[in-house]
C-alpha cells in the first residue's frame, strides 16, 4: 500500500511538472511574439487606429484590414496568457484581462486611446 501512494506521489509531481514546464514554455513563445510585434502596434496606436479596450484586448477604432492579422494575433497570445495567468493564480482570464486593461490605460502613451469601464474611450 506504501509503495503505491509513494509511486502516485511521484507520479503526479512528474504530471504537475511536466505541465507546468510545458505552459512555461508556452508563455515564453507568446511573449517573445508578443515583444517583437510592440514597435507596429505603438504605431496603429499612435496613428490612432487601434485602441485598448477595457477588456485587455487590442481593439480598431478605425478599420486596416491590412492591419486585421496583426491585432488578431496579439489577442489571441495575451488570451493565452491571461488563461495561463487565471490557471496559476486562480480567478478567471476576463478578469485577469480586465486587471491587465486597468494597467494598459494607467502607463499608456499619450495619444493612444483607451476604453473606460463603462465602454466610452477617451484619448490620453
Amino acid at each position: 500500500m506504501k509503495i503505491r501512494t509513494h509511486a502516485t506521489v511521484v507520479l503526479s509531481i512528474l504530471f504537475l511538472s511536466l505541465f507546468l514546464a510545458t505552459t512555461l514554455v508556452s508563455a515564453a513563445g507568446e511573449q517573445e511574439r508578443m515583444l517583437a510585434r510592440v514597435p507596429e502596434i505603438n504605431a496603429l496606436k499612435a496613428q490612432g487606429i487601434i485602441g485598448e479596450n477595457n477588456q485587455g484586448f487590442l481593439e480598431f477604432r478605425t478599420p486596416d484590414p491590412a492591419k486585421q492579422s496583426l491585432v488578431q494575433a496579439e489577442n489571441n497570445d495575451r488570451r493565452a496568457v491571461y488563461s495561463q495567468i487565471a490557471a496559476s493564480q486562480g480567478g478567471t482570464p476576463e478578469l485577469v484581462g480586465r486587471r491587465r486593461a486597468a494597467q494598459i490605460a494607467q502607463i499608456g502613451g499619450a495619444g493612444h486611446w483607451f476604453q473606460r469601464p463603462d465602454g466610452s474611450w477617451y484619448q490620453k
